[in-house]
């Protein structure tokens, strides 16, 4: 239905646009031949300065019929409006000349005007300023708009019954499509809604096309891998608990129902009391040795994809992507490395992404012609990357909660500077993630020092 909506919006536009654009040519067309005829009849009155002012039209039988003057009153009027002359099949009648087109003629403008009541049909009017002996005039030429309007009619017409086919086409189209689309979604409910914990090792039907559905549908298959994983893990756990737990309950009970059998010494209820309470030492350990077998089943190992990359490299990206907010800024960005072959193993995505926000924090929190400096070193085992800006620093007090997430120091909460106090946060998590450290520190001379460890390739 949705699609059906859009494609009647789009429908509409483009007819009204059809509309306009026929409307345009049609009446350019015939704005064109008055033009045409009005220049013709100013050429001859121009050709004639001696002769009296007059329509150049030959006498009715005199000449072969003149296709171009068709249907096409003719008038010659002064710039005040009095009929010079004008064609024989105006008759009596005269064109109209109202002030303000006679106001537009005396200015040299050619004069296009509609008149919707003139005689019993609509005409259109092409005025065109002439000089001839010494006398300035306008020819008028006029022609009917009924067939223009009923061209424009027809197209109405037209552009609204295409319309409305195309979008019963589309409409049906679109229902065609939705179903055969949207068959396989419900065989696939139909399968899902039969599978449960008994026959997890059933799966969705593929389709025979790997599109979007098909993907959707692998990545449900392999979920209900990974559940039936899951479920078969529970269920060894319990098996595993249960014959675990089985044998040293049925000895505790076997020695409880053996002494209460008859009466007996003090000594043997002490002797029974404490295999017991073994017994039960034994089920603790078991019980607590379970417990961490579950957590650990429990527990996913982290995820850290982490290859050998030169870390030069990244950190002049880092930096290059940071170069236009500095330049507007009016920070300058620069890099000291000792070793251009310092190799690290880490995910290049990761700390690319860390180092970039810091960055970003401080170019925004460096003053106009302040400077930050990025330094690239090693300590030890470690490759040491050092971000010092001109900041406003940072104070002792927020030092330990910079990098929690949502938090804001006092220069950020007191400017104008946007954020929401995640970057560092983000940047500490992913840097710890590739086995790494992230700090920050006053730096001596003013502004903010971060450092950032990452473990050296080999």
């Amino acid at each position: 239905m949705w699609h059906t909506v859009a494609v009647a919006s789009f429908l509409g536009v483009a007819a009204f646009a059809g509309h306009w654009a026929l409307a345009r040519l049609v009446l350019g067309q015939l704005d064109a031949a008055l033009v045409a005829l009005a220049e013709t009849e100013a050429s001859a009155l121009e050709a004639e300065p001696a002769h009296p002012v007059r329509v150049h039209e030959l006498a009715p039988g005199t000449a072969p019929p003149s296709f171009v003057r068709l249907d096409r009153l003719v008038q010659i009027v002064d710039l005040d409006g009095n009929v010079l002359a004008r064609s024989a099949n105006l008759g009596p009648a005269r064109l109209p000349a109202p002030p303000a087109m006679l106001a537009r003629l005396r200015s040299g403008e050619v004069v296009f005007e509609t008149f919707e009541d003139f005689g019993e049909e609509p005409i259109r009017v092409a005025a065109l300023p002439i000089r001839a002996a010494d006398r300035t005039y306008a020819v008028e030429v006029s022609g009917s708009l009924d067939d223009a309007y009923r061209v424009l009619g027809a197209g109405r017409w037209l552009f609204l019954g295409l319309s409305l086919v195309l979008l019963a086409c589309v409409a049906v189209t679109s229902v065609s499509f939705a179903r055969r689309a949207l068959q396989p979604i419900d065989q696939i409910v139909a399968q899902a809604r039969r599978i449960g914990e008994s026959n997890l090792n059933e799966r969705l039907p593929l389709p025979r096309s790997q599109d979007e559905l098909g993907r959707l549908i692998e990545t449900l298959n392999a979920m209900l891998a990974r559940v039936q994983r899951g479920v078969e893990t529970q269920r060894r756990f319990t098996a595993d608990a249960s014959h675990e737990l089985r044998s040293p309950l049925s000895r505790l009970r076997a020695e409880i129902e053996v002494t209460l059998r008859r009466p007996r010494e003090a000594g043997e209820y002490e002797e029974t009391l404490r295999s017991c309470l073994e017994e039960v030492e034994r089920l603790s350990q078991l019980t607590e040795e379970l417990l961490t077998l579950a957590h650990l089943d429990a527990e996913e190992p982290p995820s850290r994809q982490s290859s050998t990359f030169s870390l030069v490299p990244i950190v002049d990206d880092a930096v290059r992507r940071l170069g236009p907010q500095a330049r507007r800024c009016a920070v300058r960005l620069s890099v000291e490395t000792a070793d251009k072959s310092l190799a690290v193993k880490v995910g290049p995505t990761a700390v690319g992404l860390a180092l970039t926000n810091i960055l970003d924090n401080a170019v925004k929190f460096s003053p106009a012609g302040g400077e930050v400096r990025v330094g690239v070193s090693t300590d030890g085992a470690e490759a040491l990357i050092v971000v010092t800006d001109d900041g406003p620093g940072l104070g002792a007090d927020e030092i330990p909660r910079l990098f929690d997430r949502f938090h804001r120091g006092r220069a950020a909460r007191e400017s104008d500077v946007p954020g929401f106090g995640l970057g560092l946060a983000v940047s500490r998590a992913v840097i710890e993630s590739q086995g790494g450290t992230i700090g920050a520190e006053a730096a001596p001379h003013g502004g903010a020092r971060f450092s950032i460890r990452l473990p050296l390739a080999g």
